[in-house]
């Protein structure tokens, strides 16, 4: 038998306003919207947006992508990726994990 408490919320019934799954999610899409408008991608990200799943869970919907698409986010995160390691040897704050590698 189910209980018959009034008083208690059904974990299925929320709304995003209630959720900071949903604010995460949307800071999160808003974070990645304005890199891909810098990057000249924001007409690449037609589905890019903010969404919860039924438990209530923040997720950033990325949606489809053309391969040439992919291949410049991928060559993007890659060039940042060598800037910070740059950035990290300039600054003399590299790890020993990245000395290893070199070496």
């Amino acid at each position: 038998m189910r209980d018959d408490a009034t008083d208690r919320r059904d974990a299925a019934i929320w709304s995003p306003l209630d959720n900071d799954g949903w604010y995460a999610a949307r800071n999160a899409t808003t974070a990645l919207r304005d890199a891909l408008i810098r990057a000249g991608l924001e007409k690449d990200f037609p589905y890019l947006r903010a969404d919860l799943n039924a438990f209530g869970h923040g997720l950033v919907e990325l949606g489809r992508v053309s391969p040439a698409t992919a291949e410049r986010l991928a060559e993007l995160l890659r060039l940042a990726l060598v800037s910070g390691l740059q950035r990290r040897e300039e600054s003399g704050d590299e790890t020993t994990e990245h000395r290893k590698e070199r070496d």
